[in-house]
């Protein structure tokens, strides 16, 4: 149960923001009919299945199923609470969020969270500039960090004891659980707060709004683990942030350099490559993709070429492609990272980094490549093993032109007919479109008889009698007026299926009042997961059109249904007055 907020309240919020501007700004739509289409921001697709629905005010994707009202969106795309997705669409449109005498104590500690991460910031500031911090500013010097740019990112120095931040905070009036759930503090086995970070230079982590919303913490010497990062919290989700792009998005070049470590980011802004960023401590994830694709349309990957390094550009590469981003790889020579590479030109560093990001290639040559460095061209075996490779990553390319250059180039490197490398493109294009095809129908088949419904699992039991619910469930949507008639022939309980019964129950109840009622008002009532069902029941049934006397129909069905229910129940009873009757004969006799 979300928090609640006055239905008049919910009725201009969702009016002033409409969902279409609100996603516009996210995702791009395609106009589809009477609603909008495209790539899913929630999830890794190529083939566009996020459809928006203007007239319901609703969303859903047919891949992911993540699905809602314009609440609901912004909860999933800003990582925020229902009221701070309320907070946020209110302060958009200059609305002032209603007095709520109500329990907000989540929002609250969050408050909190970001207080204390914003004042422990500035206490691992304070001390790196101090006697204290001498071990860890050499560090940086040692880097060839310059002090501005220390002062920029706002860097710091946890130092060598376990309570020295514990001692601050504490003072300052936190209590030990704000800063345990803050993560910058642990609990010890007699249950005291310490310090998480000790004896590392510290990073810390700002969100697009300015907020420090979390920590790296780095070792100056071998010490396992290297880095250690702040553990996800009320205020910090890890696979939805990325380091630096506070400054990046405003830097206005063309495109934005992922860097795998937050030491290459700092290298590259002190160099003048401001449009540096990198992931979290982490592979990278498919909301951080959607993020950067915020804010550009090219990413040069800039990762060690270690072994770890490509296998993470290789994940990367598939993740930035499928959002509909250009992507390039940047190759270092000598097996070095971007900030060793800078620094070991010393001057001329900045100017050769520039060299090698115009001469990257794209991803595609990239894979190419790392193709070719494992087979012997000279053998044939080699060879066919070179072109199978090559014309199984082509088949995955949906650019028609990119798959004939391609093949062009294989052809001259090779000596085989282009015509003869199209073919087995085409063919296993052909059965990649097959797989794809037949798991999206095996999937199909299992949601239209419930077998995959986590949040109506009745609907497998009672399959005619939850469609009928779902139906009508949608025909009230449309038809908010028709709701107390409705009601009257068909109460709640006659519903075979409990979640659809709570459904039906909330919006007929809700409709009583005279106002429109849509998902938004009902956003505080279910879970995210549960609002999505009910966003799939209104784009299952969009595009059909549903009058009174199939409304009377899907009444007929679910009382139908309901009476063999009910009819089975008994049996089911009888049965065991039975059992129980000989239970008692037994007890009797002994």
């Amino acid at each position: 149960m979300q928090v609640p907020v006055p239905g008049l309240f919910l009725q201009e919020l969702k009016m002033r923001n409409s969902i279409e501007e609100i996603a516009s700004s996210y995702v791009q739509l395609k106009r589809s009919g009477r609603g909008l289409v495209g790539l899913c921001p929630f999830h890794n697709e190529r083939t566009p299945s996020f459809h928006l629905y203007p007239e319901t005010g609703s969303f859903y994707c047919f891949g992911c199923g993540a699905g809602g009202d314009v609440i609901s969106f912004v909860r999933r795309i800003e990582n925020l609470d229902y009221m701070e997705a309320v907070k946020f669409l209110a302060d958009r449109v200059g609305m002032q969020l209603p007095e709520l005498g109500v329990d907000d104590s989540m929002m609250r500690l969050r408050a909190r969270i970001l207080e204390i991460n914003r004042e422990t910031a500035r206490f691992y500031h304070r001390i790196l500039k101090s006697p204290g911090g001498k071990t860890g500013l050499a560090y940086f010097l040692q880097r060839g960090l310059q002090p501005g740019t220390i002062t920029h990112f706002g860097l710091g120095f946890a130092p060598d004891t376990r309570f020295a931040l514990v001692n601050h905070l504490q003072g300052m009036g936190y209590t030990d659980q704000e800063m345990i759930q803050a993560n910058v503090a642990v609990k010890t086995r007699a249950g005291m707060p310490m310090d998480r970070f000790y004896n590392r230079v510290m990073f810390p982590i700002i969100d697009l709004r300015g907020n420090v919303i979390a920590f790296g913490g780095r070792t100056m010497t071998d010490q396992k683990p290297k880095y250690l990062n702040t553990s996800d919290t009320l205020a910090f989700k890890k696979s939805y942030g990325l380091f630096a792009l506070n400054f990046a998005k405003n830097s206005g070049k063309e495109q934005l350099i992922l860097a795998e470590g937050y030491m290459d980011v700092i290298a590259l802004h002190q160099a003048g490559f401001d449009n540096a960023i990198a992931g979290l401590g982490t592979a990278l994830t498919t909301e951080q993709a959607h993020l950067i694709a915020r804010y550009t349309k090219e990413v040069v990957i800039a990762y060690d070429a270690d072994q770890a390094g490509q296998k993470a550009t290789a994940r990367a590469i598939e993740l930035l492609r499928s959002v509909g981003l250009l992507v390039k790889v940047l190759s270092v020579p000598n097996g070095k990272d971007p900030d060793e590479f800078i620094r070991s030109y010393g001057e001329q560093g900045p100017a050769r980094f520039k060299q090698l990001l115009e001469q990257s290639g794209n991803d595609v040559e990239y894979r190419l490549r790392q193709l070719q460095a494992d087979c012997d061209l000279e053998s044939p075996a080699g060879k066919v093993q070179y072109l199978n490779g090559a014309a199984e990553l082509l088949s995955q390319l949906d650019n028609r032109m990119e798959q004939e250059i391609y093949a062009g180039r294989l052809s001259e490197e090779t000596g085989i007919d282009r015509a003869a490398v199209m073919v087995q493109i085409d063919k296993l294009s052909k059965k990649r479109r097959q797989s794809q095809q037949k798991k999206e129908f095996r999937q199909f088949q299992q949601e239209t008889v419930g077998l995959k419904d986590r949040v109506n699992p009745d609907k497998r039991e009672h399959f005619r009698a939850a469609n009928a619910e779902e139906a009508l469930i949608a025909y009230l949507f449309q038809n908010n007026d028709m709701a107390e008639r409705i009601r009257a022939k068909l109460p709640p309980e006659q519903f075979c299926t409990a979640f659809n019964r709570r459904v039906y129950e909330c919006i007929t109840d809700k409709m009583k009042s005279g106002l429109q009622v849509g998902l938004t008002d009902i956003s505080d009532v279910f879970s995210m997961e549960e609002l999505s069902a009910v966003a799939g029941i209104l784009a299952k049934h969009n595009s059909v059109a549903v009058g009174q006397n199939d409304a009377e129909e899907y009444i007929h069905v679910i009382l139908e249904e309901k009476t063999k229910l009910n009819a089975d129940d008994a049996k089911q009873a009888q049965a065991q007055e039975i059992q129980d009757y000989l239970a008692r004969l037994k007890e009797q006799k002994k």
